[in-house]
């Protein structure tokens, strides 16, 4: 990232907006106790998910950014791995829930964006779900973006590309500003059954 969108993502302002843009994403959304964050950059969204959930994974593919927010979170609910979201190093079925706040136009093309949804479609448990939100193109995210990665994600297209990587779009919906998302991988997890005797 440039000087100044590193700057932007640790300022006030950027604060602020997540402290809105987490909840009216996120709704009552029941995530479940293991949940999976794509992208954290330094964290902002990281600070808000791990009050509200059990246990939380944030998977950072900036060596530096994994490296501080792994010192700051230590001893609390919130793991840091470093990997790429395009590959990611967990098993199948293996998150109750995944978030990705701001993250998706950071990947270099739509081919690698469908392969992160793809992963998040195969770390997630039948009946997960996957929740986020993105900016929408406007003159200031490209000023912001000078000398970055800028992919853009057509919020009237997005819906397809996540049916293509396997999910059920429960919703997506935009504002002024950026646009929000709600997908589930279909199916449920299978009963346990007792064994009686």
């Amino acid at each position: 990232m440039n000087h100044l969108h590193q700057w932007l993502c640790r300022s006030n302002v950027w604060r602020a907006t997540v402290r809105q843009r987490v909840p009216w994403v996120i709704g009552d959304t029941d995530l479940g106790p293991n949940v999976l964050e794509v992208g954290p950059g330094p964290g902002l969204t990281t600070d808000l998910l791990r009050i509200a959930v059990r246990q939380l994974t944030a998977l950072e593919i900036d060596a530096k950014l994994a490296a501080a927010l792994t010192l700051r979170l230590r001893g609390t609910n919130a793991r840091v791995v470093e990997g790429d979201a395009t590959e990611m190093p967990f098993g199948n079925s293996e998150f109750s829930g995944t978030v990705s706040f701001t993250m998706l136009h950071h990947v270099p093309s739509p081919e690698l964006q469908d392969k992160v949804l793809r992963e998040v479609f195969r770390v997630l448990k039948p009946g997960g779900l996957f929740v986020g939100s993105d900016s929408l193109q406007s003159w200031l995210m490209r000023i912001i973006h000078v000398g970055d990665t800028l992919v853009p994600v057509n919020p009237d297209t997005f819906g397809a590309r996540l049916q293509r990587a396997g999910f059920e779009v429960l919703e997506i919906q935009k504002n002024a500003h950026a646009f929000r998302f709600r997908a589930r991988r279909p199916g449920a997890e299978p009963a346990k059954t007792q064994n009686h005797c």
